[in-house]
């Protein structure tokens, strides 16, 4: 006992390092999926103040989001089904999986608009989906 340090409550170990890359994942991914929801957000703006239709450039950008979105979704899965925190499992996964379901919509819906308010329905579009991560965030740490 004399010299012997002791951790109560303390995890270590493997699986210590596994929730942790788990709990850390997070915030890189939501902000940096948010950040370029945001800029794709911004470049839908500009097609609609320029009064330009929908394009290619655009399309490969919400595809770019889609792509991040897909992957914060099978994390999300993945983080909920192996956590001991007490969140909100169904309003986290459910969060989740609408940010995947809007860019679709909204790109049906963008050319299928022939007017410059087509891209303006992807700009709002992304926008919202970039708000909605940040909430799934603040309810995986807790917060909401």
């Amino acid at each position: 006992m004399a010299g012997e340090i002791r951790t109560i409550g303390v995890l270590t170990g493997p699986s210590c390092q596994r929730d942790r890359l788990v709990s850390d994942m997070p915030d890189a991914l939501v902000y940096a999926t948010s950040a370029v929801a945001l800029v794709v957000a911004a470049f839908a703006g500009w097609h609609t103040l320029k009064s330009y239709r929908f394009s290619n450039p655009l399309f490969y950008a919400i595809a770019l989001v889609e792509a991040l979105l897909l992957v914060a979704l099978v994390w999300g899965i993945v983080a909920a089904a192996s956590t001991d925190r007490d969140i909100e499992t169904g309003l986290y996964l459910s969060y989740l999986v609408t940010t995947v379901l809007i860019p679709p919509a909204a790109v049906l819906w963008g050319v299928g608009d022939k007017t410059r308010w087509g891209t303006g329905v992807v700009a709002v579009a992304l926008f919202t989906v970039s708000i909605m991560l940040i909430r799934t965030h603040q309810i995986w740490v807790g917060h909401g």
